[in-house]
């Protein structure tokens, strides 16, 4: 077994907690189902309307995933960091889902990739194996549905205030590398909407901004502005 196969019995064995519910012919089939492909920045990984790509590990990297208007405005549903798996990408197995889902890679991006086809043939015969995955594409939806609630009912200031600070916890940094238009995109709106905010809390002391940088200067601000 080469170092490749190995990367791939173990990242299938910690992520799934099936796995010790496989046969060994399920473990076999599920691993020479998988392989690992690279993203470079921005590339594209999925569309429901493309390639039907399976099931997706994050090895290294962030994923965004996204829906778009026939007008080109996007709105981001959720990201995906390492460790975390997506089963969106293999909707195009479940009949019940009809609308198109959008996946980019965020800077470069290592993924672990089980083929549709390996995992309609495991859900197909392992139990275990097809309630995780419909828990997991559930607990997806739940995600989905917050973000969709977040857009319809919250007021923008409290938007942009909670993705700051979300982002703030996630990168372990007050300085947010980023554009207006990035921004934008995850928050499903216009980038000048997002300019005008910036600048006003800016004004306020929230932020500093900077030529592709946004600094946090009073976090305590932009989370009472949650309250």
């Amino acid at each position: 077994m080469n170092r490749t196969d190995r990367s791939i019995t173990e990242t299938l064995r910690t992520s799934y907690p099936f796995w010790e519910k496989l046969t060994d012919s399920q473990r076999e089939q599920l691993k020479t189902s998988s392989f690992i492909r690279d993203y470079g920045p921005g590339s594209f990984v999925h569309s429901r309307s493309e390639e039907c790509l399976g099931i997706l590990i994050v090895l290294s990297g962030q994923l965004r995933t996204y829906i778009q208007s026939e007008e080109g405005r996007e709105v981001t549903l959720f990201r995906l960091g390492p460790g975390e798996v997506c089963t969106l990408s293999a909707a195009c197995m479940m009949q019940e889902i009809t609308f198109d889902i959008f996946i980019e890679s965020i800077g470069s991006s290592a993924l672990l990739i089980t083929s549709a086809s390996g995992i309609r043939r495991l859900m197909e015969a392992n139990i275990y194996a097809e309630n995780y995955i419909y828990r997991q594409t559930a607990e997806r939806f739940s995600d989905v549905m917050w973000s969709m609630g977040q857009l319809l009912f919250s007021s923008f200031d409290k938007r942009l205030a909670a993705y700051l600070a979300d982002e703030q916890i996630k990168l372990g940094s007050d300085v947010i590398s980023t554009t207006h238009e990035q921004i934008a995109k995850n928050l499903g709106t216009a980038r000048e909407v997002v300019s005008r905010m910036l600048k006003y809390f800016e004004k306020e002391g929230l932020v500093a901004l900077g030529r592709g940088t946004i600094t946090i200067k009073n976090i305590s601000g932009l989370k009472k502005l949650l309250s």
